[in-house]
């Protein structure tokens, strides 16, 4: 489960403890988000124990009040899952207030039973992980933490940011709706005045935060995955393409192995190569992905995405033939 979904799952319990009853709209407007969401997060809740129970004559939802989740008595795999995220992952990834995770992992290691301690630190010498390079930002704490404030006080704020789209630095009244990590980075979206729209924009090409005193009324709630829709990934572009590729037997097998999009589909061939589609909103996100096979994918179709295909490996080979 996500941070982010985690910490309204558990804001939700709470809410349902506290409450006599809530209707998913109750929740829905409670934390900002829509009916679709609540649902998921109802089920996370189900998932992990927590016994709710749905009025069918109120279409409300509760939690018994005395119900609490147990103190932390963490059992071998729990213990080891928790370190070995805080010990290995923790240490490359880019994470906001990285070295209190660290202190947290630490002083809950400490407090494990012995046995306990002693098996996850002989295990975790065997392991290593390996992240994707990231986008290094000295100041992503402070960033972060303006950021999340705002979002949670619904306040306005001044962003000037380099943005590559406009080739220069900008400077808009923004109101930030969620916080994302995405592609090796960290990204907030939001409204921007300047833009009259919802934007998205990475932390570590933000120059200046300034707090202002004004507030934003979000009237219908953001759903992060209604605003990307079917894009490949976190651009939607407003046109939906059938994308159909084929992948030669040297990387059939491995492409497949990872679930690249929601919409996803295969099909083996006999010569041993797959044929891959989907159904996504834009073409620009996922020329990018499908460069990087070479000359071992064929896009069969869309005819438009063929044409930019070539085109970029053209000026591939010119640009590389002059020098």
């Amino acid at each position: 489960m996500k941070a982010s979904r985690v910490t309204r799952v558990v804001k939700i319990l709470t809410a349902l403890q506290a409450e006599e009853k809530c209707t998913v709209d109750d929740l829905a407007k409670m934390f900002n988000t829509s009916r679709r969401t609540v649902f998921r997060d109802l089920k996370e809740l189900q998932a992990i124990g927590v016994p709710y129970r749905f009025d069918s004559a109120n279409q409300s939802y509760a939690v018994d009040p005395e119900f609490f989740l147990p103190p932390i008595d963490l059992n071998l795999q729990e213990a080891f899952s928790l370190l070995l995220l805080v010990h290995k992952a923790g240490k490359k990834l880019q994470l906001p207030f990285r070295n209190s995770a660290l202190l947290a992992g630490l002083k809950i290691e400490n407090n494990l039973p012995t046995k306990i301690r002693q098996h996850c630190s002989i295990s975790l010498r065997n392991i290593s992980t390996k992240v994707t390079p990231q986008a290094p930002m000295s100041q992503l704490d402070k960033v972060f933490a303006t950021i999340q404030k705002a979002i949670d006080k619904k306040q306005k704020l001044t962003l000037c940011y380099k943005s590559l789209f406009e080739s220069q630095i900008i400077t808009t009244e923004f109101c930030p709706y969620h916080l994302l990590y995405n592609k090796r980075a960290w990204y907030v979206l939001g409204y921007s005045k300047m833009h009259k729209a919802i934007r998205t924009f990475k932390l570590n090409r933000v120059i200046e935060l300034t707090k202002l005193d004004k507030l934003f009324i979000d009237t219908g709630g953001f759903d992060i995955d209604e605003h990307f829709g079917r894009a490949w990934s976190m651009i939607p572009e407003g046109r939906l393409y059938n994308i159909k590729l084929r992948f030669l037997p040297k990387v059939a097998h491995n492409v497949t192995e990872v679930l690249w999009h929601d919409t996803q589909q295969y099909q083996f061939q006999d010569d041993g190569s797959v044929i891959m589609e989907f159904r996504i909103d834009g073409i620009n996100e996922i020329s990018w992905w499908i460069l990087g096979y070479g000359d071992q994918v064929q896009v069969l179709t869309p005819k438009v995405l063929k044409e930019k295909i070539v085109k970029i490996a053209k000026n591939m080979i010119k640009f590389n033939e002059e020098i």
